[in-house]
């Protein structure tokens, strides 16, 4: 909220809300948003180097998983995923990618629409996660999509996405 809010305002802002806003407006948005996407990009990064052999290989265990372990919970019911090899490769090169794009802030909106499908489809896979692994994520995601990605980004550097500001 700036202060011109507070100006065209018909009631003037109590001593509480001026103070709130003094102190809290100390911390720069675009410092909050970088942590988020570090935040963010640090979990799906280390999972996805889990899921390579070297260059363009991917692991016999990322597979296994992908083919044996990881069921869709749908429902109720499990379901194998389709055409789990090639989902194993999408979740590898989406955990890679995603977050590097993340903490370079390019493409930072359409990363964390990414992630967020991915998350989704965790969910699915693992649904006793929601409460301390998806449900953060989440959240960190929709701020990311809500907000942008804040000045200290690629995408705010190359004009490529305008800075929002809560309205």
């Amino acid at each position: 909220m700036s202060t011109t809010a507070f100006i065209a305002s018909p009631v003037a802002p109590s001593p509480l809300a001026r103070f709130t806003l003094g102190f809290f407006g100390l911390f720069p948005m675009s410092l909050t948003m970088l942590v988020l996407r570090l935040t963010l990009a640090l979990p799906f990064w280390k999972s996805g180097l889990t899921k390579w052999d070297g260059w363009f290989t991917l692991s016999f265990g990322a597979q296994a998983l992908f083919i044996d372990e990881f069921k869709l919970h749908i429902l109720g019911a499990e379901y194998p995923y389709p055409a789990p090899v090639l989902m194993a490769y999408a979740s590898a090169i989406g955990e890679v990618c995603f977050p590097v794009l993340l903490v370079l802030g390019l493409g930072t909106r359409y990363a964390a629409l990414g992630l967020l499908g991915m998350t989704a489809i965790i969910q699915l896979t693992v649904p006793d996660g929601w409460q301390n692994f998806h449900l953060p994520w989440a959240s960190t995601e929709l701020a990311i999509l809500t907000f942008g990605p804040g000045k200290i980004a690629l995408d705010y550097v190359l004009g490529l996405d305008q800075v929002s500001r809560p309205r």
